[in-house]
């Protein structure tokens, strides 16, 4: 699981300078070279900034695959694939000639002011999707066109190259909701381990809780469940396997886990620790804490 570091380590970690202008736009965006990112010796990505907030678009050259949650999808040379944070994969290398491009961006990036879309409505970046197509030398020469021009207008003085790049990364995602995707594979050889690891790494993406203003996004094991394309009753019996714990089980150690960290480590009021973890009643929450903690959030606190 790539762990979830901040948008400065990702740059510092990769010696990359922030887009020049970019702290005077709302969102973000930035495009890179995968060859620079990969390492040959070891096969490994140097990719190391929390895919929690970003949309990625990859224009893939060199064998690899893609995890979803109970499917997987091999990728020959020259692919485009789509990912959203709300729906977590794995990208696994499977040889050691790894090129192409890839841009990231904030759903703030392309807001509804800015550009009329709202980035989870369309159909690309929907649940259920595996959003991974193969492109024909043609259509490999027009993506590969798209992302140089990023790259080219993004290091450009132009003063409103981020009004261009908003239209260049529309046209990209309109471009792969016009091909064929990819034939997902059911994979049954750890397809359990798999499907667990996504839900993790799924939960995880919900935390830390930074504000009391932030609310959790997923609570319910339905909820959860839709996020990875599989059924509710998949993924208990599947958690229950591997892990020993139902999907509520689990859900509620980790928000426990996150109650007693923010009881403990900011001076938020409990009524703002319930609303930030879902609750709507304060009494609810302390309740729910007492059974499961054995002691009241107060009483914690100390």
């Amino acid at each position: 699981m790539i762990p979830h570091t901040t948008l400065a380590d990702f740059y510092q970690r990769n010696s990359a300078p922030l887009p020049e202008g970019i702290a005077h736009e709302i969102g973000h965006f930035n495009v890179f070279e995968t060859e620079k990112l990969f390492d040959k010796a070891t096969g490994k990505r140097i990719m190391p900034y929390s895919r929690r907030a970003y949309y990625k678009i990859s224009w893939l050259r060199g064998r690899s695959r893609a995890e979803y949650a109970d499917k997987v999808v091999d990728i020959e040379k020259n692919a485009l694939l789509y990912a959203t944070p709300k729906i977590p994969y794995h990208w696994i290398p499977t040889d050691a000639d790894q090129t192409g491009m890839f841009c990231i961006f904030t759903s703030e990036f392309l807001n509804q002011r800015k550009s009329g879309v709202v980035l989870d409505d369309l159909p690309i970046f929907q649940p259920g999707q595996y959003p991974i197509f193969q492109l024909s030398e043609e259509e490999r020469s027009e993506v590969e066109y798209l992302f140089r021009k990023m790259r080219k207008e993004l290091e450009s003085d132009y003063k409103f190259k981020y009004d261009l790049l908003r239209n260049l990364v529309l046209e990209l995602i309109h471009y792969g909701q016009k091909l064929q995707p990819m034939s997902a594979l059911s994979s049954t050889r750890n397809a359990a381990q798999r499907i667990s690891a996504l839900f993790s790494e799924l939960l995880e993406r919900q935390f830390p809780l930074e504000s009391p203003n932030q609310r959790l996004a997923l609570r319910t094991p339905k909820e959860y469940a839709d996020q990875l394309a599989v059924h509710v009753n998949h993924l208990n019996k599947v958690l229950k396997e591997v892990s020993g714990n139902t999907t509520s089980e689990l859900i509620s150690k980790r928000v426990i886990e996150e109650a007693k960290i923010l009881l403990k480590q900011t001076g938020w009021s409990v009524a703002e620790v319930a609303y930030t973890l879902g609750f709507d009643e304060v009494a609810h929450f302390s309740n729910y804490f007492k059974k499961l903690v054995g002691d009241s959030p107060l009483g914690f606190r100390g």
